[in-house]
């Protein structure tokens, strides 16, 4: 009623203020869109809350046929997201404010843009209609189809619970804009964009899809392809029967495939040349489980793993007139065994992604991919060919064409020979990953070798189409016979603004390809345009509701852009941001912000194709929160007691928690494939010796959340030579939770602006492939002239290859490993946790507090959403300050444990109120119990630190923490320098290069240990299990 009543008095003031034009002033001369002027501006006045488009509401024609006039508006009106009662108040404003050469109309017009009556511009969804003529062709052709496969091209056999409400059975090709490419015209490798403020496009939307957004789809159950390498694994490790010595062997009756297959015969591959067709494949009959007929057949392919860490696995097959729905994969890893069926009626001849998994250095048959010949059915074939682990270094070799754009041949200016990127795969545009993947040339270059730029991306609505092409939707057609739902091309835009205003959000569709308003299926292409309004709208909103209220809702266009129009299946162009300006990259570079809009399009999709189908859907739910990992039980029974809380969604009602799965890893191998758990603890058997480290997970119908962070468990192993147990239990809290992007500012005169790694570089969410550099021009004045010149935010290059470790959340077990090693057990919580009392601190004499890079964080404008992360929160304050009380010993180390009382990094306005209620609190917190305070947050610009003397006889030892971006640790760019604020306390550690206090230990009623750097950033375990060693010496007296 108040949504009524607010539109209601809108149109009255629009209306009552469109009379007072002078709309009889105009000429009988007058243009039909300067008659209709009062009329369009009060139409855009009224919809201008809706969606900021530049430009204006107007009437192109006015027809009057058979007694009724038809206005016919020009596209702009077809950009705003219509609702029903849109189109009846604009009607009302039409009526009321008719020019007077067609008032005997009033009763008798109808209005119309882009070749639509305008009401056919509504959202069915957001009307609420569940039947209409689209929505029934749709259904009859797609979802409702009979000949549709009920078996997704991969199913993941380990899962611990079935997606019913999700998206289930769906395939989505999506991809992350531009990709680093061959300028023919420079005869060199380039980015398609700028590098601004300390990223570019070609890898910037990566940071939400490949950490966020695919993770997210693939929780709730769809099949997601991308046609660029998805994996940051810099090796590449190929097994293939073509290959001797390479890792691959069978047993049973296997003979060759009738088709050509991989072989990776060449250091490099030009133009025409398919790796896919230069050697062989290997197939084998079924046989049916349990069977005494035919012949049990395995293939296995054990890879030469040269460095431990994640690499994602692709397997690839021929697909055959009888080939299996269920080809029976296993990959074996660290942490264990995960099985997947294959249906290789589909996407023969490509990589075909399984998962990515942990393994270890070396070559054994504990890890590797194995398939057998089980089927259901003994009439079905199974292939195999080469199997691909980790992402790899591009080697697609480019130089310009022989020839012009019309195929007529050039000389060139002197020889030029092939030349690759020396790049890393994931960086590559799509153009280099589809040759590397098996595409034909006429996907991968549609301008026959002429142009790098325009085949990356044409190419990418070409593997859409052929993808699609010999599915149930084309059978008429040779292709992947992969049922593509819908595709989506993940963009951000150019333009800025002086007054560090929001560009904001545009959605592109396309109604008309090659002037047909269907696809080769007969669904009409219209049907879009809803997948655009309701992924657009829910970024919009649920950025308004997290991070930015004036977030700016840009137009829907309907639009030719590639993209947008080539693909055969509904498809959008998203342009997110503006990557140019300032206001919205300070939302952009933070991992948060990234999530929230991952999750946005997530829903957006399972909205759409569930509105599409005409089922319920169910959003899957939110990360775990509270979470604790502490030890229970005597003698030889000990369990590591696991418990937690459901994190509520305020945001969608259907994302409830039903249950969850526990993840449990060992010591230092990978985590299993998780046990389902009904309520919210759970406990497990535990051995001394050993670290168990847990992370949890909820799930619904819908599908399943991200991951809480780790937590991990370790009793000290009394039988063990080198270590001398202390039969005591540390409490490890992880009270660092931060991710964020740099610290920046902006001044009031709109003159400099930008991010200041110096400062803080910001934490990513686990890892980070969209940094490139840092920041070096911070004039606003100072205009892109071209990329090698972007002007106002141009940033270096120097990371721009390279992924660099940010908060893991898995830091518990370094400190936890180093305690063990010393003789102590350990438990951990996070610090929600502890503070709510679910954890009982008597039980523990000594509480190690990880504080990382925790510090209050402004994401965006100041006062558009709260500050977070606090390093002591008051309910911190007041659970430290009491356990202090009791003679609780606690180590805190992390870079920003006194500059969060003392100083700020971001561009935020500390108030009387802030001041009195937050920021002298915690310095009489730190100053009174803590023992410490801040002396600056620039300690040092190296990361060495030296033990000193002191009375508390701690030896003199020297350390090295991680000061730059690596792919091991995240960086400590400012720690924090601290100095004693008690008699009874004493500087105990200083940075090397200047001999500013690093440390303070104070020993009273009870003892603390404070480091301005995070112990977990040492550069090695040895020495972090050294420094936790000393220290404890000192606070376990």
């Amino acid at each position: 009623m108040p949504q009524l009543f607010n539109e209601m008095r809108k149109l009255i003031t629009i209306a009552i203020c469109a009379l007072l034009f002078p709309l009889m002033g105009h000429s009988q001369g007058s243009t039909t869109a300067e008659l209709f002027l009062g009329v369009t501006d009060s139409i855009r006045t009224y919809l201008s809350s809706e969606a900021s488009i530049l430009a204006p509401i107007a009437v192109d024609k006015a027809i009057v046929s058979k007694k009724r006039l038809e206005i016919r508006f020009k596209p702009s009106i077809s950009e705003y997201p219509l609702r029903e009662r849109h189109i009846k108040d604009i009607y009302a404003i039409v009526k009321l404010l008719m020019p007077d050469k067609y008032a005997a109309y009033k009763s008798s017009f109808s209005l119309s843009a882009i070749g639509l009556p305008l009401e056919d511009l509504v959202s069915g969804y957001f009307s609420g209609e569940t039947s209409n003529e689209v929505l029934r062709d749709y259904r009859q052709t797609v979802s409702d189809n009979s000949r549709r496969p009920s078996v997704p091209l991969v199913t993941n056999l380990s899962k611990g619970h079935k997606v019913t409400k999700g998206l289930q059975e769906r395939h989505i090709a999506l991809w992350q804009s531009h990709g680093y490419y061959y300028e023919q015209s420079l005869k060199r490798w380039e980015w398609q964009r700028a590098r601004i403020f300390e990223t570019v496009e070609d890898i910037y939307t990566q940071s939400y899809v490949l950490p966020f957004l695919v993770p997210m789809l693939e929780n709730a159950g769809a099949i997601v392809l991308l046609p660029r390498e998805r994996d940051h694994q810099l090796h590449e490790v190929i097994v293939d029967n073509d290959t001797p010595g390479s890792g691959y062997s069978e047993d049973g009756k296997w003979k060759s495939s009738p088709d050509s297959g991989f072989a990776n015969i060449k250091p490099y591959y030009v133009y025409k040349e398919n790796p896919f067709k230069l050697g062989s494949a290997r197939m084998a009959d079924a046989k049916v489980v349990g069977s005494r007929r035919g012949t049990y057949s395995t293939a296995k392919w054990i890879p030469e793993i040269p460095e431990e860490g994640n690499y994602a696995v692709y397997v690839s097959y021929h697909t055959l007139k009888n080939s299996t729905e269920e080809a029976q994969y296993e990959v074996r890893h660290k942490g264990g065994s995960t099985r997947f069926s294959v249906n290789q009626t589909m996407g023969g001849g490509t990589w075909v992604y399984l998962g990515t998994f942990p393994f270890a250095k070396g070559s054994n048959n504990s890890q590797g991919v194995f398939l057998n010949n089980n089927s259901s059915s003994n009439r079905d074939v199974i292939t195999a060919d080469a199997v691909k682990f980790g992402g790899g270094m591009g080697n697609i070799a480019r130089k310009p064409s022989d020839t012009d754009k019309d195929g007529n041949p050039v000389t060139p200016d002197f020889d030029v020979e092939p030349e690759i990127s020396g790049y890393p795969r994931y960086t590559e545009g799509s153009r280099y990953w589809l040759q590397w993947a098996g595409f034909n040339d006429t996907i991968y270059s549609v301008n026959r070798n002429y142009t790098d730029y325009n085949d990356d991306y044409q190419s990418r609505g070409m593997w859409v189409n052929i993808l699609t092409d010999g599915s149930y939707l084309k059978p008429d057609r040779v292709g992947y016979n992969i049922p593509i739902d819908l595709s989506f091309a993940f963009h951000t835009d150019a333009g800025t603004t002086l007054t560090d205003s929001i560009i904001g959000t545009l959605a592109i569709y396309t109604r008309l390809s090659m002037d047909k308003d269907e696809y080769p299926y007969g669904v009409k292409r219209s049907i879009a345009r809803d997948y655009n309004d309701i992924v657009q709208t829910q970024i919009v909103d649920d950025i308004r509701a997290t991070f930015e209220p004036q977030w700016s809702r840009r137009g829907m266009w309907d639009k030719a852009y590639s993209e947008a129009r080539s693909p055969e299946v509904p498809a959008m162009l998203l342009e997110l941001l503006s990557h140019q300006n300032l206001a919205d990259m300070r939302y952009g570079l933070d991992p948060a912000f990234r999530f929230v809009v991952s999750r946005a399009i997530y829903k957006g999709m399972l909205k759409y194709l569930s509105w599409l189908r005409g089922t319920p859907y169910i959003v899957q739910p939110l990360p775990v929160r509270a979470f604790s990992a502490e030890i229970g039980g005597s003698g030889r029974n000990f369990q590591a007691r696991l418990k937690w809380e459901p994190r509520v969604d305020r945001l969608e009602s259907t994302a409830t928690t039903r249950s969850y799965i526990l993840y449990t890893r060992v010591d230092d191998g990978g985590f299993d494939n998780g046990v389902p758990v009904n309520g919210n603890s759970f406990n497990v058997n535990i051995e001394p010796g050993k670290i168990y480290s847990f992370k949890v997970t909820a799930v619904n119908e819908g599908g399943e959340s991200f991951p809480s962070e780790i937590l991990s468990v370790g009793l000290a192993d009394s039988r063990s030579s080198r270590v001398v147990t202390k039969g005591k239990t540390v409490l490890v809290v992880n009270n660092f939770d931060r991710v964020a992007a740099p610290s920046s500012f902006a001044t009031r005169d709109s003159t400099y602006g930008g991010f200041l790694d110096h400062i803080d570089r910001g934490v990513p969410y686990l890892y980070d492939i969209s940094h490139i550099g840092s920041q070096y021009e911070f004039r606003r004045e100072i205009p892109w002239m071209d990329d090698d010149a972007a002007g106002f935010g141009a940033s270096y290059s120097d990371y721009e290859t390279t992924s660099f470790a940010g908060n893991t959340f898995d830091y518990p077990y370094y400190h936890g490993l180093a305690l063990m090693r010393a003789g102590y057990d350990f438990a951990s919580t996070s610090r929600e946790a502890l503070t709510s009392g679910a954890v009982d601190l008597e039980k523990y004499p000594i509480l190690n507090l990880i504080c990382g890079k925790q510090i209050t964080t402004l994401t965006g404008r100041d006062g558009a959403s709260k500050l977070r992360y606090s390093v002591f929160p008051a309910d911190l304050q007041e659970t430290l300050r009491d356990y202090a009380a009791s003679g609780g010993n606690m180590l805190i180390s992390g870079a920003n444990i006194a500059t969060d009382a003392w100083d700020k990094i971001y561009d935020y306005q500390i108030d009387s109120v802030m001041m009195a209620d937050v920021v002298t609190p915690m310095r009489d917190f730190i100053t009174g119990v803590l023992k410490y305070k801040w002396m600056t947050n620039n300690a040092t610009a190296g990361g060495d630190v030296k033990m000193v003397q002191n009375p508390f006889g701690l030896p003199l030892s020297s350390y090295s923490f991680f000061n730059k971006p690596n792919p091991h640790r995240y960086q400590v760019e400012s720690p924090d320098g601290l100095v004693p604020a008690d008699k009874n306390a004493y500087t105990i550690l200083r940075y090397s290069d200047n001999n500013i206090s690093a440390g303070v230990a104070y020993e009273g009623d009870y003892r603390v240990v404070s480091l301005g750097f995070p112990i977990e950033t040492l550069q090695s375990q040895e020495q972090i299990e050294a420094i936790i060693k000393e220290l404890m010496e000192f606070l376990d007296k």
